[in-house]
């Protein structure tokens, strides 16, 4: 039997990440014996053949992961769309004996992909009877098989729940909107910014999320009364007259009135500069939100679609349909890819219709949760408690270490506790601020600004409470009346709020309901796939290592770069995925010398065929003995004729900055469910404790009582950790060639 050839393309827009998918489906595919060509410049490189039609080998894709675009290039084909067009296409393809084709672009292109299957039976008739191929050719390969992966910042495509480029383009919204409020703020001015997204307002939505936006126009939802620019306007007074010194107004490029009617920015302006009477400015981000280097998460997401797509064309049949690799539920899967294009479609023709509820039921359940949540955020004040409500007393903490999007998950509970007519206190300094007694209620405006901020506002502390602690703690919730709270942190946290359930018969005032959010850039507490922070710290590591790979590739050096984790290697692995490393060491393996004999060798071998760079990732607990420094001086002494070696511990830089658009999001997503749990709880009367988390694409709540059981305690970290099942696809791509 011949080795399976197939061909990769990007088509469309572009979007940051398609680099990453190239690469992860030219590794796989050579690492599991076929053959893989690149076709160059989309679907008019795929009609105009020859030189645009490229074998690939596994150098060919060193050196992209980071960069953003595509390197293979995209462009519009126009001759595509003709018949004429697809019958040249598919004699270059049969030219090279191709019959698998892994298509990366939006819903144009994985239709134009879709139809070319269709037809390619016809196509090779037609070619055989024109004699430019002979009959056994064309029965060789009687059909096209056909996978697609969603490249597209719009996040607009249905079945999927992130598209490749998505994240990325969140990054560059949210930087933006940052550096304006600080400007905005000094100047008590209002700013529009305008960011793309078609039909979908997915980008709009989750940005003013993540910015603390003060007002947002999307087409999926657009302004529900005629005078929408007057209420607009009011709500911005009315802000004002809160406090606020800035205000920011987002907007997808697809908004339009409830009649149809397309808004545009200016028009936009104009109606806040004659109803606020001042100066409003105008920020169209446009395709700097497409460009630069790629998150970490588009990285990765855009790895596993592409070995998955690999694995998908080469297990395929030849009746098959054609199949879109995406995202559910955290994990990657397969979906009919024309039932997700023709459900896609379906959005854009409710919109048209101004079938609004439509569309909204059309898009995911969580987009519709976060316009529910971004209506209450954006309020200038809470609504005014029902009159004979009970109103419960909700503390709010954060405890352990510092995690970004702490102060997201704060903002979000206070804000949301407080417009459902509830107090909400502050508590300053985790378990030893409450043993203190340093607990304050909590303003609509004291909140202010925190959507973006990195660290703890409210401070926080590693002190995990024991002895006389629990006597002072359960003396502050008496005094301050409290019904409920809300624990905002990391295995530190977990860990009191165990403490403090399990001694429950000695302090009666402990029988409240307790739930924890999981917050800790470790990414080391059970029962959740993904914690506060994490997303942050892992952004960090791979904007550090970017850069030092670009002060290495002159100097054949090879860096060993130590990363934050204590016992959970999430970190490790993850960058390793990110950034292209060739060998992540995790405390969850260890490390043993005939390991590091291997890797010297391996390194040793890679240099000497040209290599330039070396890239190891430790993780700070990985191995007692073998330490950063050890690893080093092995590597040093081994390959002194070859490469030298310089450690990188990046330290505490993964903890700061601002938290990322996920972890703001996924902030203020938990804070909504925590807190709705809390209320729930008190109502009913149910005293447990618990923790929530992101499991099976599910939010849970676990009791509080099955910590130990479901955490390795020594340790701490869960017992299951999803993660590890992408080590194989990490090793793949860590080869230095598919022999090695």
């Amino acid at each position: 039997m011949s080795t399976k050839r197939i061909a990769v393309l990007t088509s469309g827009g572009d979007a940051q990440g398609m680099n990453a998918a190239v690469r992860a489906v030219v590794r796989t595919a050579l690492d599991k014996g076929a053959e893989v060509y690149a076709v160059f410049e989309g679907y008019q490189g795929l009609v105009e053949g020859g030189e645009r039609i490229r074998k690939m080998d596994w150098d060919s894709v060193g050196g992209i992961l980071q960069q953003g675009g595509t390197i293979i290039g995209t462009a519009r084909s126009e001759e595509f769309r003709t018949h004429e067009g697809r019958r040249k296409a598919a004699l270059n393809l049969m030219l090279q004996g191709i019959d698998g084709l892994i298509v990366i672009g939006g819903d144009g292109s994985l239709t134009g992909a879709d139809l070319f299957r269709r037809e390619w039976p016809s196509l090779l008739e037609e070619l055989t009877q024109s004699g430019e191929i002979t009959a056994e050719s064309a029965a060789e390969h009687p059909n096209l098989l056909i996978v697609g992966m969603v490249g597209s910042i719009d996040n607009d495509f249905s079945g999927t729940e992130m598209t490749i480029g998505t994240d990325s383009a969140l990054h560059r919204i949210t930087d933006a909107v940052d550096a304006i409020t600080s400007t905005a703020a000094s100047h008590q001015r209002t700013f529009i910014v305008k960011v793309m997204g078609r039909n979908c307002g997915y980008l709009a939505l989750y940005g003013a999320l993540a910015t603390g936006a003060d007002w947002v126009l999307i087409p999926e939802a657009p302004p529900d009364v005629d005078n929408w620019q007057q209420v607009m306007v009011e709500r911005l007074k009315a802000g004002t007259r809160a406090g606020r010194r800035d205000h920011i107004v987002m907007m997808a490029e697809g908004a339009q009135d409830r009649y149809g009617n397309y808004i545009g920015s200016s028009e936009v302006q104009r109606v806040l500069e004659e109803g606020l009477g001042e100066e409003v400015r105008t920020t169209v981000l446009g395709h700097v939100q497409r460009g630069g280097r790629p998150s970490a998460y588009d990285r990765t997401l855009a790895t596993l679609l592409g070995y998955e797509a690999v694995v998908a064309i080469l297990n395929a049949k030849p009746e098959d349909e054609p199949v879109l690799v995406g995202t559910r539920a955290n994990r990657i899967t397969r979906l009919s890819l024309m039932e997700c294009v023709t459900r896609t479609q379906q959005v854009a023709e409710a919109i048209n219709a101004k079938d609004y509820e439509k569309a909204m039921s059309l898009r995911s359940a969580s987009f519709k949760d976060a316009f529910s949540t971004l209506k209450t955020m954006v309020r200038a004040l809470p609504h005014a408690p029902e009159p004979g409500q009970k109103r419960f007393r909700i503390a709010v903490l954060h405890a352990g270490a510092p995690a970004p999007g702490m102060n997201t998950a704060a903002r979000a509970a206070v804000r949301l506790g407080l417009d459902r007519g509830h107090i909400m206190l502050g508590v300053s300094n985790g378990f030893e601020g409450l043993a203190e007694g340093q607990v304050k209620e909590m303003a609509w405006t004291s909140v202010n600004g925190w959507a973006s901020l990195g660290g703890s506002m409210m401070g926080t502390s590693r002190k995990v409470p024991h002895g006389k602690d629990m006597y002072s703690i359960a003396r502050t919730i008496e005094d301050n009346q409290i019904d409920a709270m809300l624990i905002i942190g990391g295995w530190n946290a977990y860990e009191g709020v165990y403490s403090m359930i399990k001694e429950r018969a000695n302090f009666p005032a402990f029988n409240i309901p307790i739930v924890c959010l999981p917050a800790s850039i470790n990414n080391n507490l059970p029962g959740s796939e993904f914690s506060i922070g994490a997303d942050t710290a892992l952004n960090n590591i791979v904007e550090a290592v970017d850069k030092i790979k670009q002060s290495a590739v002159a100097t054949r050096r090879c860096f060993v770069v130590e990363v934050m984790g204590h016992w959970c290697g999430y970190l490790a692995l993850m960058a390793g995925l990110a950034t292209g490393a060739e060998r992540f060491y995790l405390p969850e393996d260890g490390i043993t010398l005939k390991e590091l004999q291997q890797d010297v060798e391996n390194l040793i071998r890679g240099f000497n065929s040209g290599k330039r760079l070396g890239l190891v990732i430790r993780n700070e607990y990985a191995n007692p003995i073998y330490s950063t420094n050890f690893i080093c001086s092995l590597f040093e002494e081994e390959g002194k004729d070859v490469f030298d070696v310089r450690p990188a511990i990046l330290g505490h830089l993964q903890q700061g900055g601002d938290p990322s658009p996920f972890d703001r999001i996924q902030a203020t997503r938990l804070a909504r469910l925590c807190l709705e749990h809390l209320i729930q709880q008190s109502d009913l009367g149910d005293t447990s404790g618990s923790f929530i988390g992101l499991q099976d694409g599910k939010f849970i709540f676990h009791d509080m009582r099955d910590f130990d059981r479901m955490a390795d305690m020594q340790c701490q970290r869960p017992r299951n950790e999803w993660w590890l099942s992408l080590r194989p696809i990490a090793n793949i791509m860590a080869k230095l060639t598919p022999e090695a």
